[in-house]
């Protein structure tokens, strides 16, 4: 656990990034707003955590996963932010699977070049022959 309260808040970068895109750059945060949100979105995470967490135990499940975080929206009555997170995660899920793909098309592209490069040696020593 921790050891106290204040370890749980987001990163003050963190918060005021995220204020800067949420509001109008005209709009000035006080630093006493910042921190406040900076709880508050802490309390938000913990009670997400609790749901998800409730979620995954009543399938008897010992890691977290997003659709134990899903659940656990719908438990704490959040069914509004259901359906773009869905689109985002499917998202997410889309661009891992494209840079896998491009990892692997990489090192296959690697493997024939290291391919040819034997293949010519080898060449060059049955020539020598």
């Amino acid at each position: 656990m921790v050891e106290r309260i204040e370890d749980l808040n987001l990163p003050n970068t963190s918060v005021t990034r995220l204020i800067k895109e949420a509001v109008p750059a005209e709009v000035k945060i006080s630093n006493e707003c910042r921190v406040a949100l900076a709880r508050a979105t802490s309390v938000f995470v913990l009670y997400l955590t609790s749901a998800a967490t409730t979620a995954a135990q009543q399938k008897n499940h010992k890691q977290l996963s997003a659709d134990h975080v899903l659940k656990g929206l719908e438990e704490i009555e959040f069914e509004s932010f259901l359906q773009p997170l869905k689109a985002e995660l499917e998202n997410f899920r889309k661009m891992i699977k494209s840079k896998k793909d491009k990892k692997i098309a990489k090192s296959e592209a690697d493997n024939t070049v290291e391919g040819a490069v034997i293949d010519l040696e080898n060449m060059e020593a049955m020539q020598e022959s």
